[in-house]
């Protein structure tokens, strides 16, 4: 009852995850992500200890197939769980045991990985990896984008309800990290929200790095001057 993309920019070297779902607070749950390593995902019956182990194992030289599979192979409940990873080379793997509901989606496509179950149809995971394909601008609203194309096209058997947008660039803290979790139209509202964020963007790294040039503005603006008194 979940579908995900996780998927990178090879020219800025962020990575992301984008992941929509009929249950409450997803973005607490599935997707993962470590700066310089990769992204991954855990969902269906989702054990969230299974993310940052897939991540782990990247870290410390596994490829993307061993990462999944040695993740899998440690949990006893392995035929409810589907996994996914995205490393920052583009190495991918995902899992799905035999547990994990129809349809089920793990589709390559270019810089992205679609992962998905329950889906509405099979055309839902191409939907998918195509709206992302053809957006434009930064990674964040691409995966939104793919999200978007998705749900068009059927998006799952049941009616969504939470969704959340992860991403990752060259710092050691998320540059997006937005999540809806209880919406009737959540994929909606997360697009509204990484749209409202994105002017801030820029800012909100500027006060983790550099607080003293942080000037409270959006992208692109100049700060108001300050007031005074005589």
């Amino acid at each position: 009852m979940t579908f995900s993309m996780l998927a990178r920019d090879a020219d800025t070297g962020q990575l992301g995850v984008a992941v929509a779902t009929s249950d409450l607070a997803v973005g607490a749950h599935v997707p993962f992500a470590e700066p310089g390593v990769g992204v991954a995902i855990t969902q269906h019956r989702t054990d969230p200890r299974l993310g940052p182990r897939m991540l782990e194992l990247l870290h410390g030289g596994a490829g993307a197939r061993d990462a999944v599979n040695t993740a899998a192979s440690e949990t006893p409940h392995r035929g409810w769980r589907q996994l996914a990873v995205l490393a920052t080379s583009g190495d991918y793997a995902a899992y799905a045991g035999e547990g994990v509901a129809p349809a089920v989606a793990m589709l390559p496509g270019d810089g992205c990985l679609v992962v998905g179950n329950m889906l509405a149809s099979g055309a839902v995971a191409p939907a998918i990896a195509a709206g992302f394909a053809s957006a434009t601008g930064e990674l964040a609203g691409r995966l939104v984008a793919g999200l978007q194309a998705g749900l068009a096209a059927g998006g799952e058997t049941r009616p969504l309800r939470s969704a959340a947008l992860l991403v990752v660039g060259e710092h050691d803290f998320p540059l997006v990290d937005l999540r809806i979790d209880d919406h009737d139209q959540p994929v909606s509202a997360l697009e509204a929200l990484w749209h409202a964020y994105e002017p801030w963007e820029e800012d909100f790294v500027r006060r983790a790095l550099d607080p003293e040039g942080a000037n409270g503005t959006p992208n692109g603006a100049h700060p108001a001057p300050a007031s005074t008194t005589t």
